[in-house]
């Protein structure tokens, strides 16, 4: 189920970032051509960046594709590495909870006041608060299982693969 889910999460960014290049390369074109700008391209291009970084999130934490920095730990015992893969992932799900409770409340108030952005469409704001609190909400749910079955790894002495190995 959550393979799934991260794949649709995916594929949402990677239209995302097709509709950014498009975007984009329309209003730079309008621009030159036409001396005219698409309406709220800024807006939409900010809106479209959420989608893009923060969708595929939970399959890069799946994947344990973060950026790892192992100079230390690469002369270290395995256990003693497993408990500190195991640390960092339980200090990402502490690190996520004040985040997606933050950006909840936000996306709450956004929703209930209806609230748009200042441009020529009049686009609502919550769509762009609603990914951000779907994207970090699926991260966390795919931490918490990593968590678990890392200390289970980690106590039965097997090696926890960190993606560079």
């Amino acid at each position: 189920m959550l393979d799934r889910l991260e794949q649709i999460f995916i594929d949402v960014a990677v239209v995302a970032t097709m509709a950014l290049a498009l975007l984009i390369f329309t209003d730079v074109f309008a621009l030159n051509v036409f001396n005219k700008s698409v309406p709220d391209t800024v807006i939409i291009v900010r809106e479209l960046m959420v989608l893009a970084i923060i969708m595929p999130l939970a399959a890069a934490t799946t994947r344990r594709s973060h950026i790892a920095v192992e100079f230390v730990t690469n002369f270290l015992p395995t256990r003693l590495v497993n408990w500190f893969v195991v640390f960092g992932s339980l200090f990402g799900v502490v690190a996520l909870m004040p985040l997606i409770w933050s950006a909840g409340k936000e996306f709450v108030y956004q929703w209930n006041t209806g609230s748009e952005f200042y441009g020529d469409l009049g686009l609502q704001q919550w769509p762009g608060r609603l990914a951000f609190v779907l994207g970090l909400s699926l991260c966390w749910i795919r931490l918490v299982l990593m968590v678990l079955g890392d200390i289970v790894s980690a106590l039965r002495g097997r090696t926890i693969l960190t993606g560079t190995h």
